[in-house]
């Protein structure tokens, strides 16, 4: 996995591992960094819990390259780049964790790339 600058807690390593294991589509372990209920939020929607997400990262086969890595307790943020087949999104995500695991998912990024992505498939 690529990382340009990143600094390292547990909490961050664990992260990272998960995005290695989402990026790879290994997403039997990436399910282990998860609680069952977790919580996505995103800009273009939001899933409650870990089937439902990682069903919907299945088929939508996100690669991220993660840039920054800020970590404190149970928080994490990281910045990164989504290539979400054919574009590229700068995005932030906040993750946070209970009892050592990703209990909801914030993502933030400028939608309009995308949108306008999908308005030229149709």
């Amino acid at each position: 996995m690529k990382t340009e600058n990143h600094v390292m807690t547990d909490t961050g390593d664990m992260l990272l591992s998960f995005i290695q294991a989402v990026n790879a589509e290994d997403f039997e372990t990436a399910r282990r960094f998860v609680n069952d209920d977790m919580k996505f939020i995103g800009v273009m929607g939001s899933r409650d819990g870990a089937d439902n997400y990682f069903n919907d990262m299945a088929k939508m086969k996100f690669k991220y390259t993660v840039k920054k890595v800020f970590a404190d307790d149970g928080d994490v943020c990281l910045f990164y780049d989504i290539d979400m087949g054919g574009v590229t999104a700068f995005s932030c995500g906040w993750y946070h964790l209970i009892n050592g695991k990703i209990d909801t998912i914030r993502v933030l990024f400028d939608p309009r790339p995308v949108i306008e992505a999908s308005q030229k498939k149709k």
